[in-house]
């Protein structure tokens, strides 16, 4: 395969990538504290033995949007969303993790929960306890959790030491291998949802934008590969 071609085929890979992250950004449109995620191109240099440089196109970085959701109002105790910076802090299986997707209940044990099980952790990363028949439960701004007037925990609110290097595992779970530091200047909003951040007029724009990036890519390759066909027929001849 020629320079050219080799080129292409790096473009069509990231244009292929993007295309499935901006198909997982319309799908979670719906998804509660979900947030949208974009991919970033680059360009990197390849040298050959003879001194020749080929440029290649690189799509391997995943940037996600952190800007706020639309609140909706649900009514719900245990809906909580966040204005401003910060997530809540989860327990899961294979450690604690970050997300703004805030539909809470209490379980059988009494602890606070996601609609998957996991616990959410107070300001010292310890799930939060809400006691059954202790009358109806407020929480205030700063996440403190009271019920008949006495204050049963506080719910913590945290960011990412180094935001830029957080790992998104499934729709609305993040991992932050640096750590997450306590947001003081967040506000928890009782009784409501954050809704995803997605544009999906914008996304099915570039949707179409890069299916037809990929079409123009495609056709590129099929009229190399037919010069080349041609050329070494002629070669033969």
């Amino acid at each position: 395969m020629e320079n050219a071609g080799y080129t292409t085929l790096t473009r069509q890979s990231g244009l292929k990538r993007e295309m499935q992250v901006v198909a997982n950004n319309i799908a979670n449109a719906a998804t509660t504290g979900f947030k949208q995620e974009g991919l970033l191109f680059s360009e990197y240099i390849i040298r050959s033995k003879g001194g020749d440089s080929l440029s290649m196109a690189s799509a391997r970085v995943a940037e996600t949007s952190l800007s706020q959701g639309e609140l909706t109002k649900t009514g719900n105790a245990f809906d909580l969303a966040i204005e401003g910076d910060g997530f809540f802090m989860v327990q899961t299986p294979d450690g604690n993790r970050l997300t703004r997707a805030g539909m809470f209940t209490p379980d059988a044990q009494g602890n606070l929960v996601t609609a998957d099980g996991h616990p959410v952790l107070d300001l010292g990363e310890a799930p939060v306890f809400v006691p059954a028949g202790d009358g109806p439960v407020s929480i205030a701004p700063d996440g403190t959790i009271s019920a008949n007037g006495q204050p049963l925990g506080q719910i913590g609110i945290f960011a990412p030491t180094i935001p830029r290097e957080m790992i998104r595992e499934g729709s609305v779970l993040f991992r932050s291998e640096a750590g997450a530091e306590p947001v003081e200047d967040a506000r928890v909003i009782q009784g409501f949802l954050e809704a995803s951040n997605v544009d999906p007029i914008s996304q099915l724009a570039r949707m179409i934008e890069v299916q037809r990036a990929y079409e123009m890519g495609q056709s590129f390759m099929d009229a190399e590969d037919e010069r080349i066909r041609t050329a070494m027929k002629t070669l033969i001849k």
